[in-house]
């Protein structure tokens, strides 16, 4: 019965989620300058090897981890696991949010309002890397697969 309810809970969470998704108040395109941040290097380096189109986001990968709290190599790893790091992200979706249904203004726009969701709504905030991934995705092998992917752009933190 529980299982049901947390099923049922999630179907209406996604399917209430509305398809163009805007940036949230406060957010906005990157504007610090990453260019001395190790981590860039890293990003960079990770999509550049795979020819990821998300490799010229890397700067706000980062500044959104930095804004939200949140470990630098969870959304890009988590755009390379859904998008392929940008490969197949229509209406700049690079994390397959809503289904793939949600549409943002930019690249950016997506990176910066998936990280404000991941910090600060009740369905993410407070929960462990494992808990978080599997409300993101409950398929029983994608935290395992994301968390693959963190380890490739750098090892645990």
């Amino acid at each position: 019965m529980r299982r049901l309810f947390v099923g049922l809970f999630l179907f209406v969470a996604v399917v209430s989620v509305p398809v163009a998704v805007s940036p949230q108040p406060g957010q906005s395109i990157p504007s610090e300058d990453y260019h001395s941040d190790s981590r860039l290097q890293c990003l960079l380096e990770f999509f550049g090897k795979g020819d990821c189109p998300a490799q010229q986001y890397s700067g706000a990968f980062l500044e959104a981890a930095d804004d939200y709290d949140l470990d630098w190599r969870l959304l890009p790893s988590i755009s390379y696991v859904e998008s392929g790091g940008g490969k197949n992200a229509p209406n700049n979706n690079l994390f397959g949010w809503a289904c793939g249904r949600a549409q943002f203004a930019s690249p950016e726009a997506g990176i910066h309002a998936v990280a404000y969701r991941l910090a600060h709504s009740g369905l993410y905030k407070g929960k462990s890397l494992d808990q978080l991934l599997a409300t993101y995705n409950p398929i029983e092998d994608y935290g395992r697969k994301v968390k693959s992917v963190m380890r490739q752009i750098a090892p645990s933190e």
